[in-house]
């Protein structure tokens, strides 16, 4: 099963990317904005990624990869960093222009937002000085800070979006922490997150997929501007 974890990737990026070219919704005519943004927000969390897997705060199953690596990350680790965040925000824009009208108030919006902050912190605070959980949820308040305080209106619908993104995200990440499997594609080293599973995902993916996705929702609708002017 060395194939597993580039099968999951194929399969999370092939579907979104062929309806793309969708005539209705033509997502592809943003390929320019989407993949700059999906590539800038990877090196990051590739850093990030390098260094947990050199510490032992999470690993990869050589069974399940097919021994090309780099930086000491597996090919497929790599890839997903591409294929999930680009089915992720393919899944936010065709949900935004086939329901349009679809979203949450600004003072609803903000709500969840402060709720949410607030949440992170204490958890922070409890679980400081765990890796995973500290860097996670960090970065996560972070950017409940900064939605606080912009303009943007990213959240009045992603936070709708996000609850259908985890629908394949548990699926995918279940596959990939044990579940229907013998042995887990990527381990987690329970010593530096908050042993919390929803089935064999650790709680923190999901905190660590919602920031990298909405990190790359701001930069795309940033960048969106900057090519249409052109």
């Amino acid at each position: 099963m060395t194939y597993l974890y580039l099968a999951l990737n194929i399969a999370s990026f092939s579907v979104p990317f062929l309806y793309s070219f969708e005539k209705r919704m033509r997502f592809i005519k943003w390929w320019k904005s989407v993949f700059l943004a999906i590539f800038l927000v990877a090196i990051p969390f590739l850093i990030w990624d390098v260094i947990f897997t050199k510490y032992g705060i999470w690993g990869f199953n050589p069974k399940y990869h097919l021994g090309i690596a780099i930086f000491g990350l597996p090919l497929e680790e790599i890839l997903f960093f591409i294929c999930i965040p680009y089915a992720s925000i393919f899944t936010h824009y065709a949900f935004q222009f086939f329901f349009p009208n679809t979203k949450l108030s600004n003072k609803f919006t903000k709500a969840i937002t402060v709720v949410l902050l607030v949440l992170a912190v204490i958890v922070l605070l409890v679980n400081f000085p765990k890796a995973y959980t500290t860097v996670d949820f960090s970065l996560f308040s972070l950017l409940m800070l900064y939605a606080l305080f912009s303009k943007s209106k990213i959240l009045n619908t992603f936070y709708i979006t996000f609850l259908l993104v985890l629908i394949p995200f548990f699926i995918v990440n279940g596959l990939l922490t044990g579940s229907f499997i013998h042995q887990e594609v990527v381990w987690y080293n329970n010593a530096e997150n908050m042993g919390i599973r929803v089935g064999t995902v650790p709680v923190e993916d999901a905190f660590y997929a919602f920031s990298m996705l909405y990190m790359a929702l701001i930069l795309i609708e940033k960048f969106k501007g900057k090519f249409i002017k052109r």
